[in-house]
């Protein structure tokens, strides 16, 4: 009763309507006990998938996509384009948590910014060279994302997606431009702020959380990819203020599918290689996690200006005797 389903799924990136799931012979009492025993995933109202392939979705991409896909198979009343979060899931910026994200789009004629059944619509004026399509997808381009992404997300978030705008070759001159259209909307300022501090040698939505951190201290404006080298072994630290480095420390790293694609063992062991390189030079270090950004920020603010503090104390703060070892990163 439900494997002719699967062919209809093929056609739609998996999904199938309640419609389609009768035109097979299912009514919507066999639709919920396939549903109930784990058969179907529900991932909007009418709208389903085989829970094995929804299952075997990378959840912080895929699965983020496909629930715009089903959002899009009732959005057919006025024209919109994904926005916030699901553009920049879309076009590779990262997002607080793509896993829990709503689905968002912009409309130009809305009655006010409102969630109605796991989407968010947002009254914003856009045109049509503001949007990208992407495998089918309309979204706002990367700038418009951006500075969507300060208003709904504030400083920290905005920074990184506006650090990935950089990264992804946006100028800082059109992200400008995007906020003279904005000028007058709430969070301006905000968005100001983020344009001028973002900085494209970001290399990943941490770093620019932990820069965001770095900047709360007030030590003064970090450099980014701090590099060293004897000529034997070359180091780059993430973020550094005079003598003193922060480090961006996920988890991630640390995973049997880490980017890297080394053994998890390596991989610490060659953080602390170029840490204590990275020490040799007579700096002092600072590793700052995604739970000391978020849930302990305030007894984290106060451990790294102890840090820094204790390195000042200890090396000073004049560089000038690292320049014959400073290197910068090929990209």
């Amino acid at each position: 009763m439900y494997l002719p389903a699967v062919s209809l799924m093929a056609s739609q990136h998996g999904l199938l309507s309640a419609p389609q799931l009768a035109q097979v012979g299912l009514d919507p009492h066999d639709v919920d006990r396939l549903v109930r025993v784990g058969r179907l995933v529900r991932l909007r109202r009418g709208v389903y998938i085989d829970a094995d392939a929804w299952t075997g979705l990378d959840p912080f991409r895929e699965q983020p996509v496909l629930r715009m896909r089903a959002a899009a198979l009732s959005l057919t009343s006025t024209p919109y384009a994904f926005s916030h979060d699901s553009s920049a899931i879309v076009l590779g910026m990262g997002a607080p948590d793509p896993r829990t994200a709503l689905v968002h789009v912009s409309r130009r004629k809305v009655h006010g910014d409102a969630v109605r059944a796991g989407v968010k619509h947002h009254l914003a004026p856009y045109a049509a060279k503001d949007t990208l399509e992407v495998d089918g997808l309309v979204v706002l381009d990367r700038a418009c994302t951006a500075l969507d992404m300060v208003r709904e997300h504030g400083r920290a978030h905005g920074l990184a997606a506006c650090d990935a705008a950089l990264r992804a070759g946006v100028p800082r001159s059109v992200l400008l431009d995007v906020l003279s259209i904005m000028d007058c909307w709430p969070h301006s300022r905000c968005m100001r702020w983020c344009i001028e501090h973002a900085d494209h040698l970001a290399e990943t939505y941490l770093e620019s959380l932990v820069r965001d951190f770095v900047l709360e201290l007030g030590i003064g404006r970090p450099e980014l990819q701090f590099g060293l080298s004897d000529g034997l072994t070359t180091a780059f630290a993430d973020i550094v203020v005079k003598r003193h480095f922060f480090e961006a420390d996920g988890l991630l790293k640390y995973g049997p599918d880490n980017p890297s694609g080394l053994d998890p063992l390596v991989v610490l062991a060659e953080e602390k290689r170029r840490h204590d390189f990275l020490t040799g030079f007579k700096l002092g270090g600072s590793r700052i996690t995604y739970v000391d950004l978020f849930a302990g920020r305030r007894a984290a603010l106060a451990r790294a200006a102890r840090e820094y503090a204790d390195t000042c104390a200890r090396f000073g703060t004049d560089t000038d005797d690292l320049t014959p070892y400073r290197v910068e990163r090929r990209r």
